[in-house]
């Protein structure tokens, strides 16, 4: 790959915003950094560069269930009433519908600001649950669509084996998920010989949460894989509630009461926490694996953040669901809902006279790239991934702003008609706003989707 040389007006460094800035772009990275030089013939020239938001948490295949589950149902619904949708969803999938889906999705995060994903994979299985003769077909199938997409790949495939809490014996609906320690182990392996083919991408493991994992497979996984450890916990007052009744802990207690939990860790939603759960947790420096869109329509709850970020708390946002896939809008549904918690304004901001967008990006950023496996940072640095988005300066809502100012404009008016050109490892993916691959990807998934459907 040769190199490649972009010029930004102005671009979001590590130390903070700095003005006529020129990345040397080699082998998929940035391998150096020019800081107020003019522009050159050989420059691509831009306005407003930021570094790729990491996505924590993603579902792929769900994105094919986008507006179908909005139904009333005759006794109220809930997260469990739209899981029984989902379990009936996944029964029609196979290993071509993954592929599509998925892609559909990546297209849609690397066209809203999001570079990589942490896709939290756990549909291994044929219809019947049985193994495929490839244990890894249904992975291969994400990375197929990771590398028609060009979107950064963090796999996280699940373990699950249990309904519920106390080792309760799983349900039919969910024969697809399922594996023994070992069988997993086999998996894991598969799945990194999957990915092993695309630029930078990492495998971790995903515990589905305490109500699918038993104490001691959850000890036999943490101890024998490495890699990044995403797990779904305290999403529903139900699970609150059910934990309490097997063991007489909230969830995050007992996790952290039983496991030494670190900044390898990503507890995703962690919603129904108590004040010392907050401070455990923010103690750990894991992650809590944030998705604000899908939490509000599911109907999880709202996350605290303001209190888990004032005990220092790190943090990564997710599209989770896919119901709705928009970089911007996870942040700002962050925050407003915190709004309207706590009837205030400017809630995330930390400090009198900081920027509320400026704030939760760089939070998000550094605390998702720690998430998916990537060493935390606030903005570019020699040596990491071209991530890169370009936002439009001639955007009518970026009229005399300067500095996080365009990023608050990004999140509070913009949102995704402002992001213009994105990078991914180097290679530019999206232009003027569209991916490249989008006419195929689209057509694809209007086919699969049809037969799914129809």
């Amino acid at each position: 790959m040769p190199e490649e040389r972009l010029w930004f007006a102005n671009a979001l460094v590590a130390e903070g915003w700095a003005q006529d800035v020129r990345l040397h772009l080699s082998q998929g990275r940035i391998a150096k950094i020019e800081i107020g030089v003019a522009a050159d013939v050989g420059d691509s020239r831009h306005e407003i560069g930021l570094p790729g938001l990491p996505n924590v948490h993603s579902h792929a295949f769900q994105r094919g269930m986008a507006g179908l589950s909005e139904v009333r149902g005759p006794e109220g619904d809930s997260f469990w009433t739209w899981r029984e949708l989902m379990y009936r969803f996944v029964d029609r999938l196979g290993p071509d519908e993954i592929e599509a889906l998925a892609a559909m999705a990546f297209v849609e995060m690397l066209e809203s600001g999001f570079t990589r994903v942490g896709e939290f994979h756990y549909l291994h299985h044929d219809r019947d649950g049985r193994p495929f003769a490839n244990l890894a077909e249904m992975s291969e199938r994400i990375a197929a669509a990771a590398d028609a997409t060009g979107i950064g790949l963090t796999l996280l495939p699940v373990f699950y084996a249990h309904s519920g809490f106390g080792g309760a014996p799983p349900t039919s609906a969910q024969r697809r998920f399922l594996n023994t320690v070992d069988g997993y182990q086999d998996l894991w392996e598969a799945c990194r010989l999957a990915v092993s083919g695309l630029p930078d991408a990492r495998v971790g493991c995903a515990p589905h949460s305490l109500r699918a994992v038993a104490e001691d497979e959850l000890r036999q996984l943490t101890q024998a894989i490495t890699g990044p450890v995403h797990l779904h916990i305290a999403e529903q007052t139900a699970e609150v509630e059910a934990c309490l009744a097997w063991s007489g802990s909230r969830p995050v207690d007992w996790l952290l009461d039983r496991f030494d939990v670190d900044a390898n860790w990503c507890l995703v939603h962690a919603t129904h926490v108590s004040p010392e759960e907050i401070h455990r947790l923010a103690a750990t420096q894991a992650v809590a694996g944030i998705c604000p869109i899908t939490e509000a329509n599911l109907g999880d709850g709202v996350f605290p953040a303001q209190a888990y970020l004032a005990a220092g708390g790190a943090l990564g946002v997710g599209s989770d669901s896919n119901v709705r896939i928009d970089a911007a809008e996870e942040l700002r549904l962050l925050e407003y809902t915190q709004r309207l918690t706590h009837r205030a304004r400017n809630v995330l901001a930390g400090r009198p006279g900081a920027s509320t967008g400026g704030e939760l990006f760089r939070r998000a950023l550094a605390g998702g790239r720690t998430a998916l496996g990537e060493p935390p940072t606030q903005g570019f640095e020699a040596g990491m991934a071209a991530d890169i988005v370009s936002l439009s300066a001639d955007h009518p809502d970026m009229v005399a702003r300067q500095n996080d100012a365009w990023i608050d404009s990004w999140l509070f008016a913009g949102s995704s008609p402002m992001v213009e050109d994105v990078w991914r490892f180097g290679r530019k993916v999206v232009m003027q706003g569209r991916h490249q691959a989008r006419p195929q990807i689209v057509a694809r998934y209007r086919a699969v989707l049809a037969s799914v459907l129809g």
